[in-house]
């Protein structure tokens, strides 16, 4: 099994972001099947709660207050309509839903504890709650979990280097802190960025530096292509290859084993063979839904022809991650016999079967 690492470095990330493409790929699918079920996908449907107005200046957002572009906003939207959109997600397949207000940060009052409410009212749904609602404290990320919440996403968007080049309202190490916040509870991370953001290369190995070693790793990874809005500081920016995004996935995947890897903002200008390829290297999470906050998304029904197509299933809610086909015997019930586990290649493994065989053998 590979080693989950929290010391790397730009360069070791540069050097296999930029292998070439049929070593990386093997190398990404390789470690992806050693830690996931490839033909199972996390599938996550993002819910603007409110919307507009955001006090930030990030260069890629058309909700900054700021900005001149077509959004619409709206007033934090009511308990009853979340649950409504929370039901119809997941008579479409998603195992989670993903809120999102635009905060700079959360403030206590009777806003938040509207939120609050809607946590537990999906969680009674069976289904997974994430927020992104902006900066928390300590103990707003505490109340959150107690009120259920699976998980808490805060992107660090790029590099810490051209951090600055995106934003300027909150700093690079705010987002660590919120991190930091939310890790001090139960509330999974879930915490990635955008590419095509004008940014080099070694910003992105920058950004996967950061989030890799963090100890411990987020659980959830988001890997978003930018969609230039007009409007926005960025609208002239010409869209990424999908072999750029190919590269990050696989990158992504190797430096972060056991986390989920979605595929987020930009799919829409993917075509299936392309986001085909992406979860081949790697990637096994996805918004679902026609939009994502305020930017176009595929329509939750093609993404189901495209499963069916390839053959992938909807992960069921509260999976950690999905696992394998096949796993390894632990080095206990092997030392029972006097043996010592040494492997290091699929074909070392054993099936699920023998290895309870061996278990029930020797309790």
């Amino acid at each position: 099994m590979t080693e989950i690492r929290h010391n790397w470095t730009k360069e070791e990330i540069l050097a296999i972001y930029n292998k070439p493409m049929m070593e990386l790929l093997y190398d990404a699918a390789t470690i992806h099947r050693e830690h996931h079920d490839p033909n199972t996908v996390q599938v996550s449907t993002l819910l603007s709660i409110k919307t507009g107005g955001c006090p930030e200046d990030c260069g890629y957002c058309p909700q900054a207050a700021r900005y001149h572009t077509d959004i619409e906003g709206n007033d934090l939207m009511s308990v009853q309509q979340v649950k409504a959109q929370a039901l119809r997600a997941k008579s479409s397949g998603s195992s989670r839903v993903c809120m999102g207000a635009a905060w700079r940060n959360v403030k206590d009052g009777p806003e938040f504890d509207n939120v609050l409410e809607m946590v537990r009212t999906i969680n009674k749904l069976d289904m997974e709650v994430c927020c992104t609602l902006g900066m928390v404290t300590e103990n707003q990320a505490q109340r959150l979990a107690e009120a259920g919440l699976y998980a808490y996403n805060h992107n660090l968007d790029t590099s810490e280097d051209y951090y600055k080049d995106v934003i300027s309202t909150r700093a690079f190490e705010d987002r660590l802190d919120t991190i930091s916040n939310v890790r001090k509870t139960n509330v999974t991370v879930c915490s990635g960025g955008i590419i095509g953001m004008g940014e080099a290369v070694e910003d992105r190995a920058g950004m996967l530096v950061a989030l890799a070693t963090l100890d411990p790793q987020p659980e959830s990874v988001p890997i978003n292509a930018l969609v230039a809005v007009p409007g926005t500081p960025m609208e002239d920016i010409e869209p990424i290859s999908i072999w750029e995004m190919i590269r990050m996935v696989a990158t992504t995947r190797i430096v972060m084993p056991q986390t989920q890897v979605r595929l987020s903002a930009g799919r829409t200008e993917m075509s299936r063979e392309g986001q085909a390829m992406c979860f081949f290297a790697g990637a096994n999470s996805i918004f679902a839904g026609d939009k994502l906050l305020t930017t176009p998304n595929p329509d939750v029904n093609e993404d189901m022809k495209m499963f069916e197509l390839l053959g992938l299933n909807p992960q069921k809610p509260f999976v950690k991650k999905a696992q394998p086909a096949t796993v390894e015997a632990t080095d206990s019930q092997y030392q029972s016999l006097g043996e010592k586990p040494k492997w290091t290649r699929p074909e070392h493994k054993i099936e699920r079967n023998e290895a309870a065989k061996l278990a029930r053998k020797n309790s």
